[in-house]
């Protein structure tokens, strides 16, 4: 079981959040970046949403990032641990920018890169951007296949509905071989089979933790399913979020676990078929104690799950 690094303030959720986080700033996060990276987490990830329309600023908060710059920032202030999107949402950017700015942010990382899509579930926010939310599948189905093919294609062509290129040529490639890993986050059936065609990783957000081992043996069972997967990741505060960013009660995932809690849960995730996970962050008062409290689970946990 590997260990991501939950960075504070990245996003203020109702279901989550806590009132210090709010106080971080950047230069915060830097050093915190530098630090989970010295104590060997995994993983740092990034939320997205480009705006939020009033009606759900209650549960979702007003605070997001772009993935991909933040991705690049977090690489550049670190050396070794890796940057994800979770998640970037496909279907509202066009596909030659999503590649170019992974590419580029894996070749300046030398490999470094994973990326998390989502297919997003804000209507209001594709009717914002001027994207039609009800084909929202369709449009990643097509984004997904025209990224790798500009990854991975010597003379890169694609035909499809929502986007078309030839003639034309993509460099720097990413250093990751045959490209980065590819994960998808989301519960539904489609996001299912999206992972098995393409992805080598999967996020849930809704699915029980009970119920991942079925998912699992329904994303292995596709016909075209391709065998890449690897990697499953369940956080602790992802049981706390339910559809929309509503709060949800779960007392096995509440901050301020014992050392022996988290240990427990974390054996029983890796028996469900979760390969990487993120521990709560506790009731605190400033970045100090967050800063003491991830050492602690760098040195007493991690080496007992890894």
């Amino acid at each position: 079981m590997k260990l991501g690094f939950a960075m504070p303030h990245l996003l203020r959720l109702k279901a989550t959040g806590q009132p210090w986080e709010a106080a971080v700033r950047g230069a915060d996060q830097t050093r915190m970046a530098k630090w989970a990276d010295e104590l060997g987490y995994a993983m740092i990830s990034v939320p997205e949403h480009h705006i939020v329309p009033k009606t759900h600023v209650d549960l979702s908060g007003p605070h997001y990032f772009s993935a991909y710059p933040t991705m690049a920032y977090l690489a550049g202030a670190t050396e070794s641990i890796r940057v994800n999107s979770c998640i970037a949402i496909l279907p509202l950017q066009h596909p030659v920018v999503t590649a170019k700015a992974l590419a580029s942010i894996d070749w300046l990382s030398s490999g470094r890169v994973t990326v998390t899509f989502g297919v997003g579930w804000l209507k209001e926010e594709f009717d914002t951007l001027g994207v039609p939310f009800h084909e929202r599948g369709a449009i990643s189905e097509e984004y997904i296949r025209a990224v790798i093919e500009l990854w991975t294609g010597a003379h890169p062509e694609f035909e499809g509905k929502y986007v078309s290129f030839r003639d034309v040529v993509f460099e720097p490639k990413p250093v990751q071989k045959p490209h980065p890993p590819v994960w998808f986050g989301g519960d539904a059936d489609p996001v299912l089979r999206r992972v098995a065609r393409y992805a080598s990783g999967w996020w849930p957000f809704l699915t029980k933790p009970e119920d991942i081992p079925a998912k699992i043996e329904f994303i292995k069972s596709q016909s075209d399913y391709g065998g890449g997967l690897t990697d499953v990741f369940y956080g602790f505060a992802t049981s706390r979020v339910g559809a929309g960013h509503e709060v949800r009660q779960d007392p096995r995932a509440r901050a301020g676990l014992s050392k022996g809690e988290i240990i427990d849960r974390l054996g029983w995730f890796g028996e469900l078929g979760v390969t990487m996970s993120s521990v709560p962050i506790p009731r605190l008062d400033h970045v100090e104690e967050y800063l003491d409290y991830t050492q602690l689970v760098a040195e007493e946990i991690m080496p007992v799950v890894a």
